[in-house]
């Protein structure tokens, strides 16, 4: 049985609808999970009547959501909302003694969506979703909404939503709070006005979309005001409505204000100072790069958030802004970050150091993992703060809580939310970084934005045009609205106490700007945590690999860079040698995303990280081992100075001069496939359904694509998931390693060719080796996560289409149950990003089913063809027994429109007359990679060396080159 997914499913359903429930109390001995993955996600947001809540479990092999009633219930009909993460094995059952259940639907098939159950005619006092098997692309379950059609059960859920109630925190009133902040010296308040950001992603309020530089993502609207609590007086500093105004900070000493100003003639946000009546208003950055998000430090100096970095989001059309500091007067910029995604909001914490949102993604999930980092003041001591190893949420606006040990922060739910919008939440840092229950959440919706807090029961937030004082409950009350008189659109931002506040400490440098390198320590690869099935000594060396940043995106997908793997092409550095006894010393180049995999004698992977690390000049840096809790010292007493490694000079990674830095599929890796594979694996001769062939599809060659979906090589597959056990990703845990040894129908590569397979898909297993292939040369590609470049309105496309859904569509849905592309473009349902390889649709995706580079050896010909006549006779039924057949000709002659578009239109950069689109080389001039003077339609140009010079510009030089 599979339960109907649509939303009109359960339009006949009688609703919960109740208050969010959180205490612990009724409710919470109502609803029974064998886990909660955190409070965000607690059990009773499964049935509080709202679908924009939910519960998630911890990830498990087995997870159930228990309900108990307190008396027995009749359950007939009710429909399970699942969130992405859902279970694909589930049984409901029915208890009276919460011990003997007994099982009223077994789901075995589940995909997702919507499952709508009826006649389940069941009864007992408890009822239980047994979750016997997540989703392959998840670890974990997640629920939006349970609804029942019995009335006795919602009113019982009712009764616990009034118990909730009884249970709620004090009501702060408008007199308590303004009483309170007289008690912090809270006389006035400074905060900016704007519109909010073009773009819903919390970080895409600067700049310009990627495929139009005249697109600006700001909003306008800019003020600069101070707000007198006492006697309500509203002051405008700065009005600039054609401009936009944010970031506002009080000095240490109360008297002046630093903020990020976009002025209404320009499109590049700078930092400015002001006084506190908003005069003597002084200009501190300049150039062409955006300067956001300022905090003064403690030695006098500005650390802010910019686009100087010169790179793009790796799975968005926006650009990246990063970690910089300069002097108080805006001189001496220095870059503190190698991210080459988005750093967030730094501030200072009491010792000195700054805490920061920092969103990073090697091999996992680009959607899960934007937490809090912390660094000193130079860019030395780089580590997680809280966060990082378990997905989930963005973290973001964090300050410490004064006479406390815990910050509050923003928990903007999942990927974030406009303008930084989330839960006002406190973590508790004495927990350590990877503690979910470290974490609580203050506010029960997620509408509140820049929190500042006077005390741990005193907080100062901002919702929508108000500002707000909320305690330590949770409860807020406002305490101010914009009057009527500010543009409708505008929202109110950042409010900050106007307050004298003590210098944080000052860290000394430990930099040396003069050096290109730093140095790392490493004590023991083999200690940390799911180490337990490495061996002392198997480790023998480190590969060191580089993150490379975009010069430009295009899409929220990692097309065409991998097919639901990596958003980022990944470099070689060199490896290094791991001592005996488990310690390594590295010098690595400064200021770089690096990470490492290690290595047995073999070269075979044994563990990978999937968070990056980088050193500043001259730092020296050391941890304990291979992905160790960062919170805490070895678990035995060593002298450093006995350690192995540093008895001799640093190990400079060591090149590997027979591979390449950056690989490219078609060039690098298809030849050997042609060699020893294509004999076998063609589209004539497909051996297991396997083609192996360079011919292209409408996105990718037919061999990257086979190997994707053939589960040929283990990636990190954009799932949120990290930490994985020794040897199960990477080459070592490919199966395609296993067959070019000779175990394979004895083929049989030799050591070299091995070699440049293994490290193919030690550096992500990217399909072009450039990123100048990105956005273009695929007939449905996406840009801005919708498809264009599509076949819809060809000419030759609806007698394509008429045949497929004449000849083709009825067979395919009665015998096998599976959707069939009817153009080029169509995906059937396929999500292009997150996707599940073993999907049966894979059968008849496109990428399979169009040969491009010679149409009539397409799948679509070649299976429905009679062998007779050269055909593949895979039909159930022979379609068509030659190939003068008119339908034939019909879908040939669409396919080949394709093979003339692909090579005269959208061209592939694997194709001799492949140009980039305009925007890779608009970027490349604005970066000075390029003269302003280049025009790709006369001059010649290598996209392999642009994109090399590219990154070799970003490399960090001492100041006096």
């Amino acid at each position: 049985m599979r339960g109907i997914r649509s939303a009109a499913d359960i339009a006949c359903f009688a609703f919960v609808s109740f208050f969010s429930l959180f205490s612990v109390g009724y409710a919470d001995s109502m609803v029974i999970p064998s886990s909660v993955y955190s409070r965000d996600y607690e059990a009773i947001k499964a049935v509080d009547g709202s679908h924009e809540t939910r519960w998630a479990s911890k990830p498990s092999d087995r997870t159930t959501f228990t309900l108990d009633f307190g008396k027995s219930v009749a359950i007939d009909e009710l429909a399970i909302h699942w969130e992405h993460a859902y279970s694909s094995d589930f049984q409901i059952q029915t208890s009276e003694d919460g011990k003997s259940w007994s099982t009223l639907f077994h789901q075995q098939d589940g995909r997702g969506g919507i499952d709508r159950l009826k006649n389940l005619s069941g009864k007992g006092r408890f009822f239980r979703i047994d979750c016997l098997k997540a989703s392959n692309a998840h670890q974990h379950v997640s629920i939006w909404e349970i609804t029942f059609s019995n009335p006795q059960i919602t009113e019982l859920l009712l009764v616990a939503a009034k118990q909730h109630l009884l249970q709620a925190g004090p009501v702060m009133s408008v007199v308590e709070a303004r009483t309170q902040l007289a008690e912090h010296d809270v006389k006035e308040v400074v905060f900016a006005t704007r519109e909010d950001g073009k773009d819903g992603h919390w970080y895409a309020n600067i700049g310009y979309w990627s495929y139009d530089e005249n697109d600006m993502l700001y909003g306008r609207g800019g003020r600069l005001c101070k707000l007198n609590i006492e006697t309500g007086e509203l002051v405008t500093l700065i009005d600039d409505p054609k401009g936009t105004v944010r970031d506002p900070v009080v000095h240490y000493d109360a008297k002046k204000i630093l903020f990020s100003w976009r002025q209404g003639d320009s499109r590049t946000f700078h930092l400015y100072e002001c006084d506190m009546r908003g005069e003597n208003i002084t200009q501190l950055t300049d150039g062409e790069y955006d300067d956001i998000e300022p905090c003064y430090l403690p030695d006098g100096g500005i650390i802010f958030v910019s686009g100087r970095g010169k790179r793009w989001v790796n799975c968005w059309l926006t650009q990246v802004a990063i970690l910089f500091r300069c002097d108080g007067d805006g001189k001496n910029i220095t870059q503190l970050s190698a991210n080459i995604e988005h750093d967030n909001t730094p501030w200072v914490l009491p010792d000195g150091r700054i805490v920061y949102q920092r969103w990073e993604y090697i091999d996992r999930s680009q959607v899960n993992y934007h937490h809090l980092w912390t660094m000193n003041p130079d860019g030395t001591n780089q580590m997680i703060y809280f966060g990082n190893l378990h997905p989930g949420g963005l973290f973001i606006d964090a300050r410490p809580i004064p006479n406390s040990d815990n910050l509050v922060f923003i928990n903007s739910p999942g990927h974030g939310s406009r303008e930084h919008s989330g839960h006002v939440a406190i973590v508790d840092s004495n927990r350590g970084p990877d503690d979910q229950g470290a974490l609580v959440n203050l506010s029960d919706d997620a509408t509140f934005r820049d929190p500042w807090p006077l005390s741990s029961d005193l907080f100062l937030v901002a919702r929508g045009r108000q500002i707000l004082a909320m305690n330590g409950h949770g409860n807020s009350t406002s305490i101010f609205a914009l009057p009527d008189s500010f543009d409708k659109d505008v929202r109110l931002q950042e409010p900050r106490p106007v307050i004298r506040r003590q210098r944080e400490q000052v860290i000394a440098t430990h930099i040396d700007p003069a050096k290109t390198t730093g140095l790392m320590i490493l004590q023991d690869v083999s200690l940390g945590r799911n180490m337990d099935d490495v061996k002392p000594g198997e480790i023998k060396k480190l590969l060191v690999l580089e993150s490379l940043p975009k010069p430009i995106n295009f899409t929220g997908g990692m097309d065409p860079l991998t097919y639901g793997g990596s958003f980022t092409m990944e470099r070689i550095l060199g490896t290094v040698p791991v001592e005996s006894d488990g310690s390594a010393f590295l010098e690595l180049p400064a200021n770089r995303s690096l990470f490492f995999v290690a290595l047995d004698k073999n070269d075979h992977s044994v563990k990978r990280m999937q968070s990056f690390l980088s050193v500043m000049p001259g730092e020296v840096q050391s941890c304990v081992g291979c992905h160790e809790q960062r919170g805490t010292a070895a678990s035995y007493s060593i002298d450093p100075g006995g350690l192995m490694a540093l008895q001799r000079a640093a190990s400079v990674p060591k090149p590997m001069d027979d591979i390449p830095e950056v690989f490219d599929f078609p060039r690098d890796i298809q030849p050997l496939l042609d060699k020893h594979c294509c004999s076998c694996h063609n589209q004539t001769e497909p051996a297991g359904d396997v083609v192996l062939t360079g011919d292209r599809g409408p996105m990718f060659s037919h061999s990257y694509v086979n190997l994707t979906i053939h589960q040929q090589f283990i990636d990190g597959r954009n799932l949120p998931k990290s930490n994985y056990a020794p040897r199960t990703i990477g080459a070592t845990a490919s199966p395609l390693m296993k067959k070019l040894d000779g175990q394979h129908y004895d083929v049989k590569l030799s050591p070299h060719e091995q070699k440049m397979i293994r490290y193919w898909i030690e550096t992500g297993a990217c399909y072009p080796g450039t990123y100048a292939a990105l956005g273009h040369g695929s007939i449905g590609g996406y840009q801005q996560n919708k498809q264009f470049n599509e076949d819809k309105d060809w000419p030759t496309r609806e007698a394509f289409s008429r045949v497929i859904t004449q000849r083709c569509t009825e067979c395919h849905q009665r015998e096998l149950d599976l959707p069939t592309p009817t153009t080029m473009s169509d995906e059937i349902g396929i999500s292009f990003w997150n996707f599940e390889v073993s999907d049966p649709r894979f059968k008849f995706s496109r990428h399979r089913m169009f040969n491009l580079s010679e149409p009539e050896k397409s799948r679509f010909l070649l299976g429905a063809l009679s062998k007779e006549a050269g055909g593949l006779g895979l039909c159930s039924e022979v379609v068509f027994t030659d190939t003068q057949d008119a339908d034939y000709q019909s879908l040939l002659a669409h396919i080949a429109a394709g093979k003339e578009f692909l090579e005269t239109k959208v061209t592939r950069f694997d194709m001799p007359n492949f140009r980039p689109r305009d925007e890779y080389f608009r970027e490349m001039k604005q970066y000075g990679i390029l003269p302003k003077s280049f025009n790709p339609k006369t001059d010649p140009f290598d996209v392999y060396q642009l994109d090399r010079e590219y990154w070799k510009s970003l490399w960090y030089q001492p100041l006096d080159e």
